[in-house]
């Protein structure tokens, strides 16, 4: 006789169910014998008997009694939806999907790297399973199909990569084409984003056309790379595809080559993928290890104001790695940002680059030696803006601190204008704290003189 379920397995989940079946017998009474019965009621008891059928779903005899071919590897539990990765593992869909997601391109069970991600159905463990459930009394969850849940269908992804085998295989025109429509596919469809995971070489052949060019004789169409460059950061947006994007062989090197010798659009679209790509951690050391810091920096200290923003806000992000400030100092990114805020230049922008940079011993000293300590005392004092002065006084404090030459220019301000003082009592949590720091050291020094 086939069982009718597993909840008779367990004794818990029997208990849990016989209270749940109490619980919507009373509400369904209410509701059928209670003609002013409130909205709440049924609320209560739809809760209920959705417990009860996740309840019954539960296989929570499937680890002992299920067949182990039928077991997920990742989530320990039986499939409803079984498909093979490129490694020929099965796996459930919703569980191989989440890994995929989360940037890996390896086999969970062998660590194989994948040539691609495509999930392909194993429909001889699906019909096996079906009939085991069926044998068992078990019912099993209708899995949602793989078109609907990620919002590509077969015909469009069968058209991407047809313009990708453009890219690294057509004439010149056809490579045009092809780009100015994945460029604009990634832009206003994000699941055209999803499915550059789907192939380990999808990214290279996206790169193809400028590979070649550089191979063939240098010559590079400015369009083509600004297409590439763009669906690049396109691309990027997509957070499973950060990880891939950035460790790509041949991605960093070209964007570092767009970001000097690209259009002013492609320029600033190669840092704003740079500043996406470089939220992983991992992709901040990847990124810095390459050089890409020269030639932001040299970008940003040429000044073209569509690029400057995105410039700052790429080389903000990298240099949040400590590694990376010393790359930004050793680049000359302290005079370059520094002579932007004497300009009044992106002024709020630059100040939280240096402030960062300030705790690089390096860096506070060459901030010192290239006049900063009168620039961001005049800022603390004329500035309406708190996050500016804050940001001020941080690097005041790191300037000053092993450097008592620059004391002088502090106590002058001090004196003549209270600046510290005045910070000190209504900046913010921070700036109070660097200003009161600044005043001791500035009382110690004057206690010091006095003695002596």
């Amino acid at each position: 006789m086939a069982k009718t379920g597993v909840l008779s397995s367990d004794p818990t989940a029997g208990a849990r169910a016989a209270e749940l079946k109490k619980e919507l017998q009373k509400l369904v009474n209410t509701i059928v014998d209670d003609e002013d019965y409130s909205v709440h009621t049924i609320e209560q008891a739809k809760h209920a008997l959705s417990a009860l059928r996740e309840l019954k779903l539960q296989k929570r005899s499937t680890a002992t009694s299920c067949p182990q071919e039928f077991i997920c590897p990742l989530s320990k539990k039986l499939m409803s939806d079984p498909v093979v990765l490129a490694s020929g593992q099965t796996y459930d869909r919703p569980f191989i999907q989440r890994w995929l997601k989360s940037g890996n391109r390896t086999c969970p069970r062998t660590q194989q790297l994948l040539s691609h991600t495509v999930l392909t159905p194993n429909h001889l463990i699906g019909e096996m399973i079906s009939r085991w459930c069926e044998s068992q009394g078990i019912e099993l969850r209708i899995p949602v199909q793989h078109a609907v849940e990620d919002g590509v269908t077969e015909a469009e992804r069968h058209h991407l990569f047809s313009l990708l085998d453009k890219l690294s295989a057509a004439a010149l025109p056809q490579q045009k084409e092809a780009a100015k429509e994945l460029r604009l596919l990634t832009k206003n469809k994000p699941s055209f984003r999803s499915l550059f995971g789907e192939s380990v070489d999808a990214i290279l052949q996206l790169l193809a056309p400028l590979l070649g060019a550089k191979s063939r004789s240098g010559a590079l169409h400015t369009d083509l790379q600004e297409d590439v460059i763009t669906t690049l950061l396109n691309l990027s947006i997509h957070d499973s595809n950060k990880k891939l994007v950035a460790e790509t062989p041949m991605v960093v090197p070209l964007l570092m080559e767009a970001l000097r010798y690209g259009t002013v659009e492609t320029r600033s679209n190669a840092a704003a993928a740079i500043f996406t790509l470089s939220a992983l951690d991992s992709n901040k050391e990847v990124i810095g290890k390459s050089g890409a810091l020269k030639p932001l920096i040299e970008l940003l200290d040429e000044g073209h104001p569509l690029a400057m923003k995105d410039v700052a806000s790429a080389v903000f992000n990298l240099c949040i790695l400590h590694e990376n400030k010393a790359r930004a100092v050793r680049d000359g990114g302290v005079r370059v940002i520094l002579r932007k805020i004497m300009d009044g230049v992106l002024v709020n922008e630059l100040l939280a680059i240096l402030a960062m940079l300030s705790t690089h011993q390096r860096a506070a000293d060459e901030m010192g030696e290239l006049g900063a300590v009168p620039c961001l005392l005049r800022i603390v004092r004329e500035s309406t803006c708190e996050r500016n002065k804050e940001n001020c006084i941080a690097i005041l404090h790191a300037v000053c601190l092993n450097d008592r030459t620059k004391w002088k220019a502090v106590r002058e301000e001090e004196s003549s204008h209270g600046t510290i003082s005045k910070l000190a009592q209504d900046g913010t949590c921070r700036a109070k704290r660097k200003a009161n720091g600044i005043l001791h050291r500035l009382r110690k020094a004057v206690n010091i003189t006095h003695t002596a």
